[in-house]
């Protein structure tokens, strides 16, 4: 199982799970950057804590990804913060129990494996290669020490592994990938004509009545919006970063105050020979594995290789092969007791038989690296760029500060603000509550326009906009306004005109076509059903369209439509652009498993595996969570949104 377990460990999805754990590079908010919030538990799973901080970050990154990836579409209203709150902590609780689950299990993963990783992750590239520079500079920014990110890629790789192990152990079966083949590679024949509904248009006079009805039935589709126009100051963060200057013994301030963030942990290098028991094994069967644990470690001291021993003797797969070589290995991954041991034990010295959850263990160090600092020199410009980017957002703070408080003093006017800061008042067309282009695109800009207080002529508040890695601080104040207004009837008059004939043509159309069907029923011939009509063969076809002229309306209602029942035929209508169609249903063919070529039979394979392993995964983790000890704060679904505060 374990051997199953690693084997496994790659993939698409390992690169996927480090790519969702990459750090976020979008600046905190300005009232993010000012706040100091307590760290409360927010939930606990079998005793370990989930604190809102972690929480919060977690929440800021995914709404910092939906605006990288949305871009001028991202509108923050549109996404419900409570529901994505409560979605991503109970990600969080459930990433907590595959992790459990896993360390349980013994899984590990390898430096090597977590190097490439690592590596592998496009935002530490520069220039196409991996850059230490830009990995330990992207840490540094955001506070997260190197070791500390490294272990949570080790962890991520290692719930991977849980993850394919068991959405891999599924397998289609020979009936469910026929059933699926019958239906997935099924071609049907059908007629069909088109009775466009340009033919039944009549020049029948549309009544002021009908006119009067439609209008007052459909006055929305002839609303004009509420619109207005605005002036406004934007405050550019990038303008402050570009100004900011920071001298060394700053910077030698900081590399005191955070070198715990240059540090690298004390790892060793174990090698391991494992003599498998399980926990609750009877007395016999430990003293059994004990004497053989005994023997294995007298062979070692009577001169024998451990590494040839543990290849012949351990009953650990993944490192047996390898002369039971573990890798260079940091504290909190390994079982407590392996762990307490392999760090006690002096290099290249045996150790006595150690007892863990998996067994008992024979251990040797081979290599160890001491806990490391980095020099100052080493990491000044890593420094210098973090110490630039948080004087810079502390300018920016003072700065945005100073807007919003002489917007508030002068409510009436943007000038004084424009003149103290050296800003430029910018003017825009008229927009809607859809939103304009630039800064005037975001929601929260936009909704300000349209507010009372803004519309009745004051400024408004202080709105930040995050684009990227850049801040910008708005305020704006209405200056012309126009309310929502119906068009009046007569400006609509010809339009709604049209609309009436073409619904009284489509109506006309579509109880025609229903007449027709009801004759081919009754068994008329098709072609003096259609009469003038082109009567259209599809020949055999999938439900994927093997015909670029099929129209897709068509195509999914021929794949609907029940087989006939003689003397009877299966026919059906159904409206298309401009047209109303009527479809005879001919020949129905279903797949063979055995005629559907190899690649497209694995094709279909996968898929169904695919399905089946996800579903056994979800199932999983509702089994763990139902068997784990889970608390969770009352107040967490009711939290605030810290990405719109």
């Amino acid at each position: 199982m374990l051997q199953a377990i690693r084997e496994r460990a790659q993939g698409w999805f390992a690169w996927a799970i480090v790519i969702l754990i990459s750090v976020p590079f979008t600046l905190w908010g300005i009232q993010e950057y000012t706040k100091i919030k307590e760290d409360k538990v927010v939930a606990k799973v079998n005793g370990h804590d989930i604190s809102d901080n972690d929480l919060r970050r977690q929440v800021q990154q995914t709404q910092n990804m939906l605006r990288d990836r949305l871009g001028p579409n991202y509108q923050p209203d549109l996404f419900n913060f409570a529901v994505l709150r409560d979605n991503i902590l109970n990600d969080m609780i459930s990433n907590q129990l595959t992790m459990d689950n896993t360390l349980n299990m013994g899984l590990r993963i390898g430096d090597a494996q977590v190097r490439t990783a690592i590596m592998s992750t496009e935002v530490f590239h520069d220039n196409g290669k991996f850059s230490k520079e830009r990995y330990d500079q992207l840490l540094a920014s955001q506070r997260i020490v190197p070791a500390s990110y490294e272990q949570s890629v080790r962890a991520a790789l290692i719930k991977e592994q849980f993850h394919n192990a068991i959405t891999n152990s599924e397998f289609a079966t020979k009936h469910e990938l026929a059933e699926v083949v019958r239906l997935g590679q099924q071609q049907r024949r059908f007629e069909y004509f088109l009775l466009p509904v340009a033919d039944f248009t009549t020049e029948a006079a549309v009544t002021d009545q009908e006119l009067d009805t439609y209008y007052k039935q459909h006055q929305s589709d002839f609303t004009n919006p509420e619109q207005v126009k605005v002036d406004y100051l934007v405050l550019d963060s990038t303008q402050s970063h570009a100004a900011t200057k920071i001298d060394e013994a700053e910077l030698q301030r900081l590399y005191q105050e955070h070198i715990d963030q240059y540090k690298t942990p004390e790892q060793r290098q174990i090698r391991h020979i494992l003599v498998e028991l399980r926990p609750q094994a009877k007395p016999e069967v430990e003293q059994a594995a004990r004497q053989r644990i005994q023997e294995l470690r007298q062979r070692i001291v009577n001169g024998e290789d451990f590494a040839t021993v543990a290849k012949e003797a351990s009953a650990d797969p993944g490192s047996a092969p390898q002369g039971g070589n573990l890798g260079m290995v940091a504290k909190g991954i390994m079982d407590p007791e392996f762990e307490r041991a392999s760090f006690d034990l002096p290099i290249n010295t045996l150790s006595e038989p150690v007892r863990s959850a998996f067994g008992f263990h024979l251990i040797e160090v081979t290599k160890i690296e001491p806990e490391h600092v980095k020099p100052f020199a080493q990491v000044r410009d890593t420094l210098a760029a973090v110490a630039k980017t948080e004087e810079a957002t502390r300018n920016y703070i003072q700065l945005a500060e100073r807007l919003g408080n002489l917007t508030y003093e002068h409510p009436d006017s943007l000038e004084p603000a424009a003149q103290a800061l050296g800003l430029t008042i910018q003017h825009s067309t008229w927009i809607t509550k859809t939103g304009g282009t630039g800064v005037l695109a975001d929601r929260k800009v936009t909704n300000f326009a349209f507010s009372p207080e803004v519309i009745a002529g004051n400024n408004s508040e202080l709105v930040e906009v995050i684009e990227g890695q850049k801040q910008q601080a708005v305020v704006i104040r209405t200056v012309e306004h126009r309310d929502a207004n119906v068009k009046p009837l007569a400006e609509v008059k010809a339009e709604i005109t049209t609309k009436i004939q073409q619904q009284r043509a489509q109506a006309a159309a579509l109880k025609q076509a229903q007449t027709l069907a009801e004759q081919l029923r009754n068994g008329q011939a098709l072609d003096k059903i259609a009469g003038k009509y082109k009567i259209v063969d599809s020949g055999l076809v999938k439900s994927s369209g093997s015909s670029a002229n099929l129209p897709a309306k068509i195509l999914s209602t021929a794949f609907e439509m029940p087989p006939a029942t003689v003397p009877k035929v299966s026919v059906n209508v159904v409206s298309v652009p401009d047209n109303i169609a009527v479809v005879v249903l001919r020949a129905i063919t279903d797949g063979v498993l055995d005629s559907t070529p190899e690649p497209e039979r694995n094709r279909e394979s996968q898929r169904i595996t695919q399905a089946q392993g996800a579903a056994y995964y979800t199932a999983t983790l509702e089994y763990l969570r139902s068997k784990a000890n889970i608390w969770m704060a009352p107040e967490t679904a009711t939290s605030t949104n810290p990405g719109d505060e």
